[in-house]
């Protein structure tokens, strides 16, 4: 039996409620999120991703060794993407209504990863995956918080893991390339031999 049900009910009714409270900009009736919380956690998900930005800028330019111009051109590369989360991150917090905390003086404690500057390129490439696994993990309990509440955010958010899983799977690869401390570093053939076993 096909749905009769009207797709919008009360048109009028939605455009009375548009008119009402416009101050709030994209913040209509319908949103059933805790606006408060959503922002307060996006200025983490802010503060993480800006002290990524640092972190990876650092590993650029500190790269150093026969591997250091491709890693330091990935370093570069998550940079540029980590900046580009921030700037979304930030437009979605003033979309709510709220105020993006870009004081450097709170910045580490809110991030949830921290900026670990790493002694060599080995460290480096494994300070990166461990605040981009936290930053997988974090991401997607954000993501399971805001469920159908906050959808805009949610798909935002979903996003953007989708993106630092990309990185986590970069870095992986990158180490795993270059070997661990006190083994060499296995080349293309022993990959390719690895993969086709």
């Amino acid at each position: 039996m096909p749905n009769t049900k009207p797709f919008i009910s009360d048109i009028e009714a939605i455009r009375k409620r548009a008119r009402s409270h416009i101050e709030r900009g994209a913040v209509t009736e319908g949103y059933r999120a805790d606006r408060d919380t959503v922002v307060r956690i996006l200025n983490e998900a802010l503060a993480t991703e800006i002290v990524c930005v640092l972190r990876y800028k650092r590993h650029y330019y500190m790269a150093s060794g026969i591997n250091a111009k491709s890693i330091a051109a990935e370093f570069l590369e998550h940079a540029t993407e980590e900046q580009g989360h921030a700037d979304l991150i930030a437009k979605r917090i003033v979309q709510l209504g709220g105020e993006p905390d870009l004081s450097p003086e709170t910045l580490q404690s809110r991030s949830h990863s921290q900026y670990v500057e790493g002694e060599d390129i080995v460290s480096m490439l494994e300070e990166d995956l461990v605040a981009e696994r936290i930053a997988i993990d974090t991401y997607r309990e954000i993501v399971q918080y805001l469920g159908n509440d906050d959808s805009t955010t949610r798909r935002l958010m979903e996003g953007i893991l989708a993106n630092e899983e990309e990185h986590a799977e970069d870095l992986s690869t990158l180490l795993e390339e270059l070997g661990k401390k006190g083994e060499p570093a296995k080349t293309s053939v022993d990959n390719a031999m690895r993969r086709s076993a």
